[in-house]
């Protein structure tokens, strides 16, 4: 399904996965709710040893086919988790093969850590809008790595998925009353920047110490009728304005805020990993950049900072948060990488430098004020950077009102060299 489908009112195909020698009855239950609820299930089969005991649709060993082994191979494995984990592998190259054919309009899972690490990396591979479920007894567990940048629904099963029951068939029930609910609701039309109905969608990356900056340039943005996306960067923020720079819904990125990529340099929690600031240049997605931030890399409570770190510039953010200084050599890291990145990407990019301060923190007069550190950002960036992407440099502080209206400016600039004519911006004088 291309990011602009819509998803189907009825007659949907749901692909109900799962291990039918250990859950059969309860595959069969949901197997004949999403048949009553007017959807095509295809009940397909995880499981490795044992026999199911419910006749799939998609057997186990063309799950196991599908990701490159034989079924008696994977069976024979000693550890369970290289066998779920190969299970896994045939499961997201059956959603990639369904997808890309047009075939699939949903997902439904069930079970506990073993479920959730044989379907949820297939699950994810659906596009955002794609209705996708797991009810588990995990759904209360750390989710991020099951869930990571997609819009995968972990419901808590409440009890165990082990036979059928009262409370088990009102989870399952409600459960499939909710997918059914969400295939009537179609996916937004206008991904894609404003292909379709929708109007040009843009997203902008902010952190606390970024927020005024980058709060008033979306306002701007807001005021010409583009759709303005915010995504916090703590990493997974981060890795969700990736994803849907890399599936098309955008039409412009203003990533004034890429302190990202300081934690992935330093090991700090807000990481968005390696290929942060990567899938809007694959594009050619027009883009206005700043190194907002990134004279912070972010820790937990104090107790959390590394015992390397510890005698380093350090700022109680709250008592779950400890902020460190970039020093100079760091910085000079930053902005050769980010110098790097830019030049690669195939579309307008536009650096805007906030010399008056990167952050809140960065302002003359703040905790985490060192010019030195800057001017070395500031030199390796430019040393880094080809001569198709335009650097800027600013007087005002990331956070300044001038320079959140400048950076809009200049994203409204490329948009509208860069969008077509059915994808218009509001001239500042309509309505």
């Amino acid at each position: 399904m291309s990011p602009d489908a819509t998803s189907p009112a009825a007659g949907g195909r749901v692909v109900l996965a799962g291990a039918l020698d250990t859950k059969g009855p309860e595959h069969a239950f949901v197997r004949d709710l999403l048949a009553a609820s007017g959807l095509r299930p295809l009940l397909v089969d995880v499981g490795i040893r044992g026999e199911p005991s419910v006749r799939p649709d998609v057997t186990r060993a063309e799950v196991a086919r599908a990701g490159g082994r034989e079924l008696r191979e994977i069976a024979a494995l000693p550890a369970r988790g290289e066998a779920l984990a190969a299970m896994a592998d045939g499961v997201l190259a059956l959603m990639e093969s369904l997808r890309d054919a047009g075939g699939v309009d949903a997902a439904f899972g069930m079970g506990g850590s073993g479920a959730l690490a044989v379907l949820a990396p297939g699950f994810r591979a659906l596009p955002l809008g794609v209705p996708k479920m797991i009810v588990t007894t995990m759904a209360s567990s750390d989710t991020r790595p099951h869930v990571g940048a997609s819009d995968l629904l972990l419901v808590p099963s409440i009890v165990d998925i082990a036979g059928l029951n009262t409370l088990s068939r009102f989870v399952l029930e409600r459960s499939v009353a909710m997918l059914a609910a969400q295939l009537r609701h179609p996916v937004p039309a206008g991904p894609g920047g404003g292909r379709g109905e929708g109007p040009p969608m843009v997203a902008a990356s902010m952190f606390g110490v970024t927020t005024a900056g980058v709060s008033r340039a979306c306002r701007v943005l807001e005021s010409r009728g583009l759709d303005v996306l915010v995504f916090h960067a703590n990493g997974l923020g981060g890795r969700t304005l990736e994803s849907l720079a890399g599936a098309g819904w955008l039409a412009g990125v203003l990533d004034l805020t890429t302190t990202e990529l300081a934690d992935d340099l330093a090991g700090g929690v807000a990481s968005a990993g390696p290929d942060r600031l990567t899938a809007a240049g694959r594009r050619g997605v027009p883009q206005v950049v700043a190194p907002g931030a990134l004279d912070i890399v972010n820790f937990g409570a104090p107790a959390s900072v590394p015992e390397p770190y510890r005698e380093r510039r350090l700022y109680a953010h709250n008592a779950t948060a400890t902020l460190m200084r970039t020093d100079p050599g760091e910085a000079a890291v930053l902005g050769a990488r980010l110098g790097a990145k830019l030049s690669a990407a195939r579309g307008p990019v536009t650096v805007l430098l906030p010399t008056g301060g990167l952050s809140a923190l960065s302002e003359p007069g703040g905790a985490f004020h060192w010019p030195e550190a800057d001017e070395a950002l500031e030199r390796a960036l430019l040393a880094a950077v080809g001569p198709e992407v335009v650097v800027e440099r600013s007087p005002a502080a990331v956070n300044a009102p001038a320079f959140g209206e400048r950076a809009a400016e200049l994203l409204l600039h490329h948009l509208s060299e860069h969008l077509t004519h059915t994808q218009a911006i509001r001239s500042p004088n309509d309505g």
